[in-house]
């Protein structure tokens, strides 16, 4: 097998800005989707060989792999689309990953390890933003303390979303928040709790959402208790605990379709120079049954630049056949001082 990997996606914001690094880095991918016209034009723009099919169809899947070692999958929202890629995957013996924040989707493949592993391959989802920085945060903050029994893990991102991360978004509504306890996730109302963090530069107001480190980081550090906290405006605030009593009307097919309409007649993402110009910060706690507790702020660059570089940093590393077979999380398979490879990120004891 030809030591290739295969972009999946490319014609949405995040495909294609992986497209440009990978550009940047002087990498050889194939780029694929089912839309043959945008993804030929791709192709042509950045020269690459380019493939399409549909993730519908398994077996026009498995003949798209054919050549390929790796795949990173960037269609979402993927609780929808990645497991008939998983499943191709683990019949061709591809390593996968993709840049999912999706708690079911890090569930589901984490249900498939043992698979994985008689295939001899890696399942690595969340290489992007969700969840490369928080779960290294994780590690790092469980390294300092063992024992630790609670994690409290929170970011503020500035900066714009994409449609695809708007769309996973508006599809959740109504399904309210999730936190790990003793083990186990289990669901809570949306914006749940509220607190102050400071993030290096003053304190402010954030809330409980059910981000992947709910499921990833119980597997990175073993911590059985999780929170993970956003920082939210006080109308995005009202509109999360308003979504406990309206959010069936916003799930319903009337309620869907106005929302995605709204979503789909925005820009597709941030511009360069919102990109350049964002930053991301996060913050992370952890205590033990004796009262311990150790905490830590970490910032980088901005979401979707972060999704990208940490994408394909470890894409470069399983090319290297730096792997190891089974569901993996971003900090299980590469350590906490993954992220520290990213240029623009810092990471303080405090």
């Amino acid at each position: 097998m030809s030591n290739r990997f295969l972009v999946y996606g490319v014609t949405g914001y995040t495909g294609e800005l992986v497209l440009r690094y990978c550009q940047e880095r002087g990498l050889n991918p194939i780029i694929a989707g089912r839309d043959s016209v945008k993804v030929e034009k791709l192709a042509k723009q950045y020269g690459f060989e380019s493939r399409s099919f549909p993730l519908t169809e398994g077996n026009s899947i498995v003949e798209g792999l054919n050549g390929v070692n790796v795949v990173l999958h960037c269609a979402g929202p993927f609780r929808r689309t990645s497991a008939s890629m998983v499943e191709a995957c683990l019949r061709k013996a591809v390593h996968y990953l993709d840049i999912t924040g999706e708690i079911e989707v890090f569930e589901a493949l984490a249900a498939r390890d043992e698979e994985a592993q008689k295939a001899g391959v890696m399942l690595l989802p969340g290489v992007g933003f969700d969840v490369v920085p928080s779960d290294c945060l994780a590690a790092h903050l469980k390294k300092r303390l063992p024992a630790a029994t609670h994690l409290t893990l929170a970011f503020q991102g500035l900066g714009g979303i994409s449609r695809g991360t708007a769309t996973t978004m508006v599809e959740k509504i109504g399904q309210g928040g999730a936190a790990r306890r003793d083990g186990k996730i289990v669901n809570v109302p949306a914006a749940w709790k509220s607190r102050e963090i400071d993030f290096g530069r003053g304190a402010v107001s954030c809330a409980t959402i059910p981000w992947g480190d709910v499921a990833t980081a119980f597997y990175s550090t073993g911590i059985p208790n999780i929170e993970v906290y956003s920082a939210l405006p006080a109308a995005a605030r009202g509109m999360m605990v308003a979504s406990r009593y309206f959010g069936w009307l916003l799930a319903s097919g009337p309620g869907q379709r106005i929302l995605k309409g709204f979503v789909n007649a925005q820009p597709a993402g941030p511009d360069d120079e919102a990109r350049q110009r964002g930053r991301t910060y996060l913050y992370g706690e952890v205590s033990d049954a004796q009262g311990n507790r150790v905490a830590a702020r970490q910032s980088g660059p901005e979401g979707y630049t972060t999704t990208a570089l940490t994408a394909l940093a470890i894409t470069e590393k399983v090319l290297a056949g730096n792997f190891r077979a089974g569901f993996q999380t971003p900090a299980k398979a590469y350590g906490p001082d993954l992220i520290l490879e990213i240029a623009g990120v810092m990471r303080e004891d405090i």
